[in-house]
């Protein structure tokens, strides 16, 4: 009953959805009952009631489909989003009708785009612009491509409201969540202490004997070669040269969370690395991308926005034996016997979040 009810009071007409309000439903049964008496009495004045009626109903739906029409609309994200961390937007909205303005009109948005609230101008000028800034916020990574909206209005009695959709196409891609999540900071201190004792004993390698560069310590000038040559001369170690971390992310896997918290925990760790200036690089059955030598943390992150599992894909094997390396996978025994024995494997069963850990139990 409600479903036919639905269907009565609501239609769409060129694109345009219709939906009776309840004022208009009260105002149509005045109609239909001052008709009955009109025809019943034949009564001129009544007679002339009804025609202003069905005027004052045929006159408020044109007007409100007038305001609607020449509408334009913008959404400008920000350039980097992360799911689930609420981030502002622009929205641009143009009344392209030259003389005609625009009253009460509703911009209202979608999971699809982030923004699932509500915008409300009271005027919109003929001709003129309008811009407001939004949050908006996505629940899931990936590449968004319909950015629906929809603009509503009652105006001018409310009888109707009619409402019209907007598709943009502007695609929005969403990196993974960058919070950390339980367990990734303490994870990240773990590996903090870990990679420091791997590269113990590197970091004072001597590497060569340079020019002073301005504003470089005087805590590694050689004297001695100074002295020689008459310029400030400073000892440079490997360290710089030799520190690189690998993150491998085994794709050979199936779909679901916990391979969705193994990428989070993918893009929390680049991040965590990056912000020590570290030279990551990360490697998939898919990808080989190394920061900073070949672009930006974001080069990373776009990455890890769209990767989807590959099951049945070989297992990447290591080529440097110098770099610590972090394996994600569901296959620890398969990983080791590729080449990852010295490498710390991180399996992504024991990564899933706690409430799936705590429903299986």
């Amino acid at each position: 009953m409600r479903s036919f009810w639905k269907r009565i009071t609501t239609w769409a007409v060129g694109g345009l959805e219709q939906r009776i309000t309840a004022a208009g439903l009260a105002f149509t049964a005045l109609i239909i009952a001052i008709g009955f008496a009109a025809f019943l009495s034949a009564n001129n004045l009544l007679f002339l009631v009804l025609a202003a009626l069905m005027s004052v109903l045929l006159i408020s739906g044109f007007v409100n489909r007038l305001l609607l029409s020449g509408l334009e609309l913008e959404f400008i994200p920000p350039e980097h989003l992360s799911a689930r961390q609420k981030a502002l937007a622009r929205i641009i909205v143009r009344n392209g009708k030259r003389h005609v303005p625009s009253f009460s009109i509703h911009l209202s948005g979608t999971a699809a785009n982030g923004f699932q609230g509500e915008l409300y101008f009271p005027l919109l000028p003929g001709n003129s612009t309008c811009e407001e800034t939004v949050s908006v916020l996505f629940n899931k990574r990936g590449l968004y491509e319909d950015n629906s909206f929809a603009f509503s209005s009652r105006f001018p009695f409310g009888f109707a409201e009619r409402r019209i959709r907007v598709t943009l196409r502007r695609s929005v891609l969403v990196y993974p969540a960058i919070d950390p999540q339980p367990g990734f900071e303490d994870l990240a201190q773990q590996l903090t202490g870990e990679i420091t004792a791997h590269f113990r004993g590197r970091g004072n390698d001597f590497y060569r004997i340079r020019p002073y560069e301005l504003n470089e310590s005087s805590r590694h000038v050689d004297w001695k070669a100074t002295a020689h040559t008459g310029n400030l001369q400073v000892r440079e170690f490997a360290r710089e040269q030799d520190h690189r971390i690998e993150i491998i992310l085994d794709l050979d896997a199936p779909a679901g969370d916990a391979f969705e918290h193994a990428i989070e925990c993918c893009a929390y760790l680049v991040l965590h690395l990056a912000a020590r200036s570290a030279r990551v690089r990360l490697r998939t059955q898919s990808c080989d991308a190394a920061i900073p030598d070949q672009g930006d943390v974001y080069t990373i992150l776009k990455y890890l926005a769209l990767v989807e599992p590959l099951p049945g894909r070989p297992a990447v094997v290591p080529d440097d034996e110098k770099s610590f390396a972090i394996v994600f996978t569901t296959s620890p025994d398969r990983m080791q016997q590729a080449g990852w024995h010295r490498a710390r494997i991180l399996d992504l069963a024991a990564l899933r979040p706690a409430a799936e850990s705590s429903s299986e139990a």
